[in-house]
């Protein structure tokens, strides 16, 4: 019976304390840049005449086949 209530509360004893954090959440894991980094970084270029040009191709096309849809000829 000794042995009976002994492992009871251990039991309960393990049960209601809190258990150690073994690993650090990830926020406290996570380190954003420096500033300093940030200002290293390159400055984007601008988009070259072909890549403009294929915007401007996308751009129509997508209006073209939205009026296409609405029209219910696709």
């Amino acid at each position: 019976m000794t042995k009976a209530m002994f492992a009871a509360a251990l039991a309960a004893g393990l049960i209601a304390a809190p258990l150690p954090q073994l690993t650090q959440p990830a926020a406290a894991q996570y380190a954003p840049p420096a500033a300093a980094e940030k200002t290293d970084a390159k400055p984007k270029k601008a988009p070259s005449a072909g890549q403009a040009a294929m915007r401007e191709r996308q751009k129509k096309c997508g209006a073209e086949w939205k009026e296409a849809k609405a029209a219910g000829k696709i």
